[in-house]
């Protein structure tokens, strides 16, 4: 290995997979001709045509190895070398154009190994082009080298035959020992690979995991590269071992190995210039360009890597940017922004909708004797301005920190929380519900921000961007009893109760419409330290969580009201409303019901369940029935926080009245919340200062009334009131009716 070989010109162009790899009856070209899409008919070259060849510079050691079809122009091809078995498409008098190149159907200036030239294509100054199968209208100019190796892989973890399983490419996620590394397969979604990195203590479903991977995969050599149908290439170095798919435009790239990139005409990949990409897999309409660096890497599809980004064993998913930055063994959920050149994200699993600001360290402090730990973030994950964080660490969704740097573990589980250092005193704040209360604008939006942002075709999984949904939820009802827990404490001293009658003290005092004044609030288990942690304004962050709570089972109620009659969804209490409020876990952005994930897992070790198309399958169902699962979990949330199911009297319907007229309260209170957050970037002498009045100051950043999302939530209100309204009415009708 690694020591030049001699060969007899003879032996140039074959002998591509060895005698021991191929089975009775087969040949080096065996592969080659499975790949081929189309039957074509190919015939040797007429003496006329040879030296007609031979006259425009061309050279073959054998010119019977070069085959070609009825409509060959033997005029359009000049100076180049043909080498084993090359077989060319048809051709017509033609000229190819794309982006401003014009390059007339042909081969011109090229060295041929062992290839197929689909119709129509034009192959112009490329050095050596080696094993690969063109398709219909492939554009190739100034290329230096395009080969394949008898055991390409195009991205994917196979192990060839002849090889052993440390020559595996695997992704090392989430932590940098690579203890819980994953096989990338061509398909792979972020749900799999989060799976995969999860439950590393079940050895039998473990080991299902890489049996279904590996039933993907074909172990025989021999297979080429192919370039898709009006794929463009140009002025690029090394591309080898890849698989490209239709209407590609890849320019000016460095390195492009053992990789798989997914185009079509409806989703367009783009690789562009001084990229080096080696070992990974690039989705439907992606965008990499200038100067990025990725090995072992997934780039999910519409995502973009860009500015000298650089992604080593990692998982991007869905609609994701990362630019200029560094991130290492991470896996990263749909929705992900990292822009920053000075951010820095390592061994870390990102639930996705997540923001990296400028000067981020988010790995890489070392505070054991071995690698970095681990970060878990859920959605929403927002580390502000020069953030520094220490493995390991958890956080709830929607977390936001403030500028600084947080020496110690944390594990924050109040979401919608904003997380600050009190360095004068020398300890944690933590303020619950601050989004709602204090900035909403920025909040509220997100969840029209990612949709708008979701390029997907095909939509069959569910990706949750609600910032109200079944995991905030269950988390807001988690933050709930730590604040009881907080505050009971806080009230009590050391007066040796147990935990259940601390937070008996503390509900009774947050429920109350006259609370006792709490002073200041100490919270346990938030930082690995002895320093105070503590819990700012518990009672609007307790107020605010009960109150979102409602209204997203208001909210759900409504949009169960626009898809039935109110007949039904009353028929529908009976089945949905007498059940308990469910776990669900973020599974690659898509939210699933736990107990039935651990059913599907179980089929998975059973055999019942034997790929990943069924795992896929279960994916796209559980997706379909999603707004149902949403509307049973928002029912049993709304009987939870009312001690009860308050339904459980058919006749007594003034617990809907009730919470509809609380939902629109409470959207015409965040309309109230999203425009005063907005208003004070209008308002702020500081942000003012920078323009000569405020119609400049309108004319640069855009006038507040003309505000598109904060009309849009107006408009939602109005329209809000009206629905409800209506519904009031019908109950109203219906209850008389009843009497």
């Amino acid at each position: 290995m690694g020591k030049i070989q001699k060969r007899t010109v003879s032996d140039f162009g074959y002998g591509f997979v060895d005698a021991p790899y191929l089975s009775a009856g087969e040949s080096e070209y065996s592969r080659r001709f499975e790949q081929q899409k189309d039957t074509i008919a190919y015939r040797p070259l007429t003496e006329q045509e040879k030296q007609l060849l031979i006259r425009n510079g061309n050279y073959a050691a054998n010119w019977d190895n070069v085959k070609v079809t009825a409509h060959f122009l033997p005029d359009m091809i000049r100076n180049s070398s043909f080498s084993g078995l090359v077989r060319i498409g048809d051709m017509t008098p033609s000229v190819l154009e794309h982006k401003g190149l014009e390059l007339p159907v042909g081969i011109y200036n090229s060295h041929i190994v062992s290839c197929d030239i689909g119709p129509d294509a034009a192959v112009h100054n490329v050095k050596y082009l080696a094993h690969f199968i063109l398709e219909r209208e492939v554009m190739l100019s100034s290329i230096d080298e395009m080969l394949t190796s008898p055991v390409a892989k195009f991205g994917n973890g196979i192990v060839k035959e002849g090889e052993q399983e440390e020559q595996r490419i695997v992704l090392e996620l989430c932590n940098e020992n690579g203890k819980r590394a994953v096989t990338a397969f061509e398909g792979m979604q972020a749900s799999d690979a989060y799976l995969w990195t999860r439950y590393r203590d079940d050895d039998i479903l473990q080991r299902r995991f890489q049996e279904i991977t590996d039933k993907k995969f074909d172990r025989r050599r021999g297979y080429y590269s192919v370039v898709g149908e009006g794929v463009v290439i140009k002025n690029s170095k090394t591309i080898k071992d890849v698989h490209i798919g239709a209407y590609a435009y890849i320019k000016g790239i460095n390195k492009l190995k053992n990789v798989t990139v997914n185009s079509r005409a409806d989703a367009i990949t783009q690789i562009g210039e001084g990229c080096e990409l080696v070992n990974g897999i690039i989705g439907f309409g992606c965008r990499v360009f200038y100067g990025v660096k990725a090995v072992r890497f997934f780039l999910s599809s519409f995502s973009q890597l860009k500015y000298g980004a650089r992604l080593i064993n990692s998982f991007l998913g869905d609609n994701s940017t990362i630019s200029c930055c560094e991130v290492l063994n991470a896996l990263i959920f749909p929705a992900h922004e990292q822009h920053h050149n000075n951010s820095f994200l390592c061994a870390a699993l990102v639930k996705g909708q997540s923001n990296m600001a400028a000067g981020a360290t988010v790995g890489s402090n070392h505070n054991s004797r071995g690698a970095d730990g681990e970060i878990i973030a859920e959605r929403g994950f927002w580390p502000g301005l020069c953030v520094s964080l220490k493995h390991n660490s958890r956080f709830a969704a929607y977390t936001l920190l403030v500028k600084g740097d947080f020496l110690y573990e944390l594990d924050i589980r109040l979401p919608f929380s904003l997380v600050s250092l009190d360095l004068k005193n020398d300890r944690l704040v933590l303020l619950p519900g601050y989004w709602f209360l204090y900035n909403a604008y920025a909040l509220m939006r997100n969840t029209d921000k990612f949709a708008g942002r979701d390029n997907r075709k095909l939509k069959n999984q569910y990706f949750e961007y609600d910032i109200l949904a079944p995991d905030t939820v269950n988390a807001m009802f988690e933050g709930l009893e730590i604040i009881e827990l907080a505050v009971g404490k806080s009230l009590s001293g050391k007066s040796g109760l147990n935990d259940m009658a601390y937070r008996e003290i503390g509900q009774s005092v947050l429920l109350s419409n006259q609370p006792t004044p709490l002073g200041e609030v100490l919270i346990e288990g938030v930082e690995c330290s002895k320093r105070d942690v503590v819990l700012a304004k518990p009672y609007e962050a307790y107020q605010v969580y009960r109150r979102m709570i409602a209204y997203y089972a208001g909210s759900e109620i409504m949009t169960a009201l626009d898809r039935v009659s109110m007949g039904e969804f009353l028929l529908l209490l009976d089945t949905l409303g007498d059940t308990g409020r469910a776990t669900f876990d973020n599974v690659g952005g898509q939210l699933v019901d736990v107990e039935e994930l651990q059913g599907v897992l179980e089929r998975l070790k059973t055999g019942e369940i034997d790929s990943w198309e069924e795992i896929h399958s279960w994916y796209h169902e559980t997706s379909a029935s999603y707004p149902m699962t949403r509307l049973q979990h928002a029912l049993a949330s709304y009987a939870e926080l009312q001690g009860g199911a308050p339904w459980q009297n058919e006749h007594d319907l003034e617990w809907l009245l009730h919470l509809l007229h609380d939902t629109l309260e409470t959207k015409k209170w965040l309309c109230t919340q999203i425009f005063r957050s907005r208003e004070k970037d209008y308002t702020n002498p500081f942000r003012k200062m920078v323009y000569g009045n405020d119609n400049e100051m309108d004319k640069v950043v855009g006038a507040l009334h003309d505000n598109a999302f904060i009309r849009k939530q107006e408009q939602e209100c109005q329209t809000m009131e009206t629905t409800i309204n209506n519904i009031i009415l019908e109950l109203k009708k219906i209850k008389n009716h009843a009497e």
